[in-house]
């Protein structure tokens, strides 16, 4: 997602620091009003996000006269809803009905699978491949632990292994760093962060599932075949992968080509493809209308932010340790893509390096892997840290509460996964590898 940092350096003038509170007050809603005003929330959080975005934009617009700004963040936007809409349209499209037997070694299995399938199709193409089937195969006694390892594992860690699996990566890998530079020198922190998870979760579903009444443990283990169906869709799914590889000097105003891609092989899938295949899923388009409406807040209020990181003003590190961590608390919660770029910008520059400059990304890779090492493990592994930190997260959320499954609120993930879980684990893995 270059454009978002492409946006922030052609800032005419740093925005006021005060333009970062558009941006705390659509977090803060996004984590409390579903609690304290969920029928208002649900009812005009569109207003709300496009609202704070509005803010930001007519800042930049005719505060700071900035619209090289807005144009690259308006052409990043509609470039993330291509990807996140032909995916979740082609997903859509492909019927998965998984065998049963979802007791917890099968679970486990299967999400090790989805973290192996995360470098081949990307965090985003296996999130929306594989998350019906996972809801579907634990239908009898799902719950928020099911949801949030899933988007633990299949979402975001386990896409570290390829430029293909995590777009901070891919993005790395435009710059200049050898396709094979991660799969070379993440695959120890990656084995190890999917390994500690996935034994996480199987202690914690063993657990679920002895707490299940013994019915809907026979329930769950009853025998079933595996089916695939709209197998059509596999080839737009590998067409959409292709695209994100074409260079993005093309483009007509907000539209790139590989967005006009992305979307001519969505409308292909959805008006071709069987409608009971639609209806087996439970096909809808409510969750990409959620996602799209509050991205777009994000997308415009994150501006600021990225602009006085991209400054250099609030990056002060030294070690690896250090930028592990502070790009991981960044990715978090701003888009971990260009949280990526701003940090690698910044080592960089501390040798004298220009991260525009191919020879020179990839001479840093080779010199200073140690650093590229810290800053790529942060942005992929801490994506999975809120809601908002990776494309997909939202988006199977959104999908789990459309299929009616309980899943933690923004604060609820916050408390009961990322800082008791996920987070011990991540200062594990950078204490060892980074």
């Amino acid at each position: 997602m270059s454009s978002l940092f492409l946006a922030a350096a052609h800032s005419t003038a740093l925005p006021s620091a005060w333009m970062v509170i558009p941006f705390v007050v659509l977090l803060a809603s996004i984590a409390l009003l579903p609690l304290l005003a969920a029928d208002f929330w649900h009812h005009h959080y569109p207003k709300v996000a496009v609202g704070l975005g509005l803010i930001t934009a007519s800042y930049y617009a005719f505060g700071l006269k900035d619209l090289t700004s807005l144009a690259h963040v308006t052409q990043e936007y509609v470039s993330f809803m291509a990807l996140v809409g032909s995916l979740f349209v082609i997903s859509g499209g492909i019927a998965i009905r998984v065998k049963g037997e979802a007791t917890p070694v099968v679970n486990t299995v299967f999400l090790a699978i989805g973290a192996i399938l995360s470098n081949l199709v990307g965090t985003t193409g296996a999130s929306m491949l594989l998350i019906r089937p996972w809801i579907k195969m634990n239908k009898y006694r799902i719950t928020g632990l099911h949801i949030v390892f899933f988007i633990f594992i299949v979402s975001n860690c386990g896409g570290c292994l390829t430029p293909i699996g995590d777009p901070p990566l891919f993005l790395g890998f435009l710059r200049g760093v050898p396709f094979w530079w991660t799969l070379q020198h993440c695959w120890p922190a990656w084995a190890a962060c999917v390994g500690l998870l996935l034994a996480v979760f199987l202690v914690l579903d063993i657990v679920n599932f002895r707490r299940a009444p013994k019915d809907v443990r026979e329930m769950e283990t009853a025998h079933e075949d595996w089916t695939f169906r709209g197998v059509a869709n596999l080839g737009l799914l590998a067409i959409v992968l292709g695209s994100v590889f074409i260079d993005p000097k093309y483009a007509w105003g907000p539209f790139t080509l590989t967005s006009v891609i992305m979307i001519a092989a969505g409308a292909i899938s959805y008006f071709t493809s069987d409608r009971s295949v639609h209806e087996a899923n439970d096909f809808n388009f409510g969750p990409v209308k959620e996602v799209g409406w509050l991205f777009i807040g994000i997308f415009l209020t994150m501006l600021p932010a990225l602009a006085h990181l991209q400054s250099g003003d609030a990056i002060s590190l030294k070690t690896p340790l250090q930028y592990y961590f502070a790009t991981g608390a960044l990715s978090a919660f701003l888009d971990n893509a260009p949280t990526y770029l701003a940090f690698l910008a910044s080592e960089m520059g501390s040798h004298h390096m220009d991260v525009s400059n191919v020879t020179d990304v990839a001479r840093f890779a080779a010199e200073h892997d140690h650093a590229l090492i810290a800053i790529s493990l942060g942005a992929v592994f801490f994506g999975a840290g809120s809601y908002i930190g990776n494309g997909p997260n939202f988006m199977v959320k959104a999908i789990a509460d459309k299929a009616k499954v309980h899943a933690p609120g923004f604060l609820g993930y916050i408390a009961l996964y990322s800082l008791p879980i996920l987070l011990p684990i991540l200062a594990i893995i950078g204490w060892i590898f980074v």
